[in-house]
């Protein structure tokens, strides 16, 4: 009893001396605004698939891509312009959440972002269908949204929004870029199939791949058009279509688990020595398939990222980072949450110095963003459709090669496309522009 009584007195003691303290001229204030800088933080929901088909070779690689430029940012450790500690100082917290569950689960963990845990953006998704669904609900709520992957160009096209953002290039560009390779290596194509997803992903992929070959091959025949559901993982069926009609060229713009399905089912019955395939988004499975890929395939990696980046600086120190943190170099996946990463640095900072320093709201987040520019690992990144909503980059499509010394599969003869050459301007949507015969089109090689 004595001993709890005379810690009660100190600790009263305590509480009067710092009492008296805070009471000379103007230390209140300056103790009050102490405490309240030591607490504050600039919270980051990032969601990417961390369980299911996609998790592996796209998911889990995207979100160590976040914690690697988090620690990076916190530390002031990444090369300038992105060397200020955290935001403006502020420090990042990130929250790392599932997107595995489907649209609906989405969309009410994304208000739980929002509402709950009181994160200041959300900065995720590589499903389409994810997309499509939770963009109008931050909107809604009036909150900061980066989508930092996921393809389909109708989420801007379809839709005028104030805070929702893509730091990355729509699939359009990894279609006509495809089509464009084909004709910049003179391959004759008199025929192709496709096989892509029964979802926006998938169904845009096509039409947009079509769409470039019916004006670069005009004589070309489509044949088989095979639409999987997304998961499906067993494509016997579809395989022996292909085999039984075969084409000049094969598109597919499957991915993840998928995309692996296929080629590990396709490849021992022949398909790929009987067809060119070509893919949309391939680098991310290389690592698991290695001397499982065939050569030759044709293939993008959603813009030049991998061995496809530029050289650069920056670019050396994010493999450096990533490939010292996970043992392996970063692929597709980390590349577009880095850049859509740096996008929001930027913008943070950017809007803050407006602000007195503040921490920015949404809007003023918004306004520093919109049609904003930044170098990533992978290049220019410019916000240059949907109003400043929606980024354009260059790409690159090279064909595969298995390296027996490095163990590795290689990516050669490989061909850059500027940002200009295979992303729509402004002003028109992704298929009239197509089938207007890409007006205004620059620097196609």
């Amino acid at each position: 009893m004595h001993s709890n009584h005379s810690k009660s007195g100190v600790a009263r003691r305590w509480s009067g001396g710092l009492a008296a303290i805070a009471a000379l001229p103007g230390l209140a204030a300056l103790l009050a605004c102490g405490a309240a800088g030591a607490q504050e933080t600039f919270k980051i929901g990032v969601v990417t698939f961390l369980s299911g088909q996609a998790a592996e070779s796209f998911g889990i690689p995207s979100a160590n891509g976040a914690k690697v430029l988090v620690d990076a940012f916190n530390r002031g450790a990444a090369p300038a312009p992105y060397n200020t500690p955290g935001f403006g100082g502020l420090r990042i917290e990130a929250v790392y959440l599932d997107e595995a569950g489907g649209a609906t689960k989405q969309v009410q963990e994304l208000r739980n972002l929002y509402e709950r845990e009181k994160v200041d953006a959300v900065v995720g998704y590589i499903g389409s269908g994810d997309c499509l669904a939770v963009a109008p609900v931050a909107e809604e709520l009036k909150r900061f949204l980066i989508l930092h992957d996921c393809g389909t160009p109708r989420i801007f096209e379809d839709n005028k929004f104030s805070y929702v953002f893509r730091t990355s290039s729509h699939a359009t560009m990894d279609n006509i870029a495809l089509a464009r390779y084909l004709k910049a290596r003179g391959a004759k194509v008199e025929s192709f199939n496709l096989i892509n997803q029964d979802y926006a992903w998938g169904h845009d992929s096509k039409a947009d791949f079509a769409a470039a070959m019916a004006k670069l091959y005009p004589g070309a025949a489509a044949g088989q058009d095979l639409l999987p559901k997304f998961g499906a993982g067993q494509y016997g069926t579809e395989i022996s279509a292909l085999m039984s009609r075969p084409a000049d060229v094969t598109h597919t713009s499957l991915w993840g688990g998928d995309l692996q399905a296929l080629i590990l089912q396709a490849g021992p019955r022949g398909l790929f020595k009987r067809t060119q395939l070509v893919i949309s988004a391939g680098d991310h499975v290389l690592p698991g398939l290695g001397e499982r890929m065939p050569d030759g395939v044709i293939l993008g990696a959603r813009g030049a990222y991998g061995q496809l980046a530029p050289k650069s600086a920056l670019n050396d120190w994010w493999t450096a980072a990533y490939g010292k943190a996970y043992n392996s170099a970063p692929l597709h996946g980390p590349y577009r949450m880095a850049q859509a990463l740096m996008g929001l640095k930027l913008a943070a900072e950017k809007a803050m110095a407006a602000n007195g320093g503040k921490k920015p709201s949404p809007e003023q987040l918004a306004a520093a963003l919109r049609g904003s520019e930044w170098d990533s690992p992978g290049g220019r990144i410019r916000m240059a459709l949907a109003q400043g909503h929606q980024a354009i980059q260059d790409t690159a499509i090279a064909r595969t090669r298995y390296d027996a010394a490095k163990k590795m599969v290689v990516l050669e003869d490989i061909v850059r496309f500027p940002a200009e050459c295979v992303n729509p301007p402004g002003s028109t949507t992704a298929e009239d522009w197509i089938k207007a015969g890409f007006p205004g089109a620059k620097g196609c090689p």
